[in-house]
């Protein structure tokens, strides 16, 4: 008899499920078409084992410049190229406005910040970052000084190596770690401080986890993940243990808080917490705090990082443009004359080169989500209100109707015939519209100050018996180089400054 019940129960249950997914499927066609949606993984058979950074582009030339990839029962369409990318994110940006909050992300930000917030909490939050990088000096005195000098600890560290090979990746993101506490903190740390060095261990965890197989797996089926042991625990771990670090940091301002002179970004914040504090309506408060200098070393650290780790083997791997970097700052400023962000119109091949690096080694795999504040109609397809939207920045970075030899890296793409330097529409490393990056000048102004002094100051080449280094990205959060080592040859007649 149990026997008869369990079949019945199958019986019944199988055309349940069947009637289900039909009905998924009869959903799906409001959004525009792409790969075929399975049951629990959505479209996500079409990646195979893991993403690639072509993985979108290549769907886009079988589906068309905007589809849907289902991620489990989540639709999310992407804008692929250009013209589909400025269409949406800076031709209809309110409509586009918002960010997704998947399970995942919600537990780790709770839903505060800068980044991943929404409605008000984002519109003060946002605001309130940008005014205060301005006050703080960005593309003046106060912070640019404060890059100079951590740049001239780069060197030194750089220099200690004695032109023998070195692994870049832990001095750079130290590097761009201090650069951040500066910023938020109002000093930097010695690379020797064990809580530094834990700070920077948990940074790492938190950035590789995400996009990973098991971030993956977290936001299909949160309600049995949230359950079990694995990478997802330890990242929640290193985020708290971030935040708590901030919170040291908060204490010790609220300790010698001066709402005559404020410093940092945790003095501003401080002072906007009192002058709203009686406003029912502010969304300042301690939480809102700890994650908005969280989202500032997420976004500032691990991307700079890796912008100028790519930076630095495409000068390895180029010596020809590296040489025409180091004629053209020697021929401008010579050995001693300090090189200031002002100065990026006196470089401009030097500048090209910077931009060039950007484009051709877009460090992330796609721009950061969107969702829709309200239906979108787009040509030739419908997005309802509240879909997931996903502008693959990767594909316009390459666009091959906008760049002339997109897969090659060449400077030229940013140069007239008389050798100036040319802005591009089409370059959005940062984004574009009302989420473009909060902090794209403070990278501009590190990713400027930190390359010219570290070409003033040597030349990069392969260790010896490397012939080639290796050029295809390792795939996270960022799409960072694999692990190398090079070695940093002084230049003659290069003196500290």
């Amino acid at each position: 008899m149990a026997i008869w019940r369990k079949l019945a129960f199958l019986i019944i249950l199988i055309p349940c499920l069947i009637l289900h997914f039909l009905k998924q499927l009869r959903g799906s066609r409001l959004y525009p078409p792409g790969p075929l949606r399975l049951p629990l993984i959505g479209g996500l058979w079409q990646f195979g084992i893991k993403l690639s950074p072509d993985s979108l582009t290549k769907l886009a030339k079988q589906y068309g410049n905007i589809f849907t990839i289902w991620i489990g029962y989540m639709p999310a369409v992407v804008l692929s190229g250009f013209q589909a990318v400025k269409r949406g994110l800076i031709n209809q940006s309110e409509a586009f406005a918002d960010r997704p909050m998947t399970p995942f992300l919600k537990v780790m930000t709770k839903e505060k910040g800068i980044i991943l917030s929404n409605s008000q909490t984002w519109k003060q939050q946002r605001r309130f970052a940008q005014v205060t990088m301005r006050r703080l000096g960005l593309g003046k005195k106060g912070l640019e000084h404060q890059i100079e000098e951590v740049a001239q600890e780069l060197v030194e560290i750089f220099a200690q190596a004695k032109g023998q090979p070195l692994d870049p990746m832990l001095p750079l993101i130290n590097s761009t770690c201090n650069v951040i506490c500066t910023l938020a903190f109002g000093h930097r740390f010695s690379l020797e401080d064990k809580e530094f060095l834990k700070l920077m261990e948990a940074l790492e965890s938190s950035t590789r986890f995400i996009g990973s197989f098991f971030h993956g797996l977290y936001e299909i089926f949160p309600f049995v993940m949230k359950h079990l042991p694995g990478p997802h625990q330890k990242t929640l771990l290193s985020v708290e243990m971030i935040r708590s670090f901030v919170r040291k940091e908060v204490e010790r301002h609220k300790d010698h808080h001066s709402l005559h002179e404020p410093r940092d970004f945790i003095d501003f914040y401080l002072l906007q917490m009192e002058k709203n504090k009686d406003d029912p309506d502010s969304t300042f408060d301690d939480e809102n705090l700890s994650q908005s200098i969280l989202d500032l070393f997420a976004a500032g650290t691990d991307t700079t990082a890796s912008t100028l780790q790519w930076a630095l083997l495409l000068m390895a791997s180029h010596p020809d443009i590296q040489d025409k970097v180091h004629k053209e700052i020697e021929d401008v400023f010579g050995s001693s004359q300090i090189i200031h962000y002002r100065d990026r119109k006196k470089l401009p091949y030097t500048n090209a080169v910077i931009h060039e690096v950007m484009r051709s080694k877009y460090v992330f795999l796609f721009g950061v989500p969107r969702r829709t504040t309200e239906d979108v109609n787009m040509p030739g397809c419908f997005i309802p209100k509240g879909t997931t939207v996903v502008p693959d920045l990767h594909s316009v970075l390459l666009d091959p109707k906008e760049w002339e030899t997109p897969d090659e890296f060449n400077p030229h793409h940013f140069l007239d015939k008389d050798g100036h330097f040319v802005e591009k529409e089409v370059f959005l490393p940062f984004g574009a519209g009302l989420r473009a990056c909060v902090g794209e000048q403070i990278a501009w102004i590190e990713i400027f100050i930190f390359f010219t002094s570290l070409l003033r100051a040597f030349t990069f080449r392969p260790p010896e018996g490397v012939k080639e280094l290796n050029q295809e990205p390792v795939v996270g959060l960022t799409t960072h180089p694999h692990p190398y080592k090079l070695c940093a040859i002084p230049v003659c007649g290069t003196t500290n400054y």
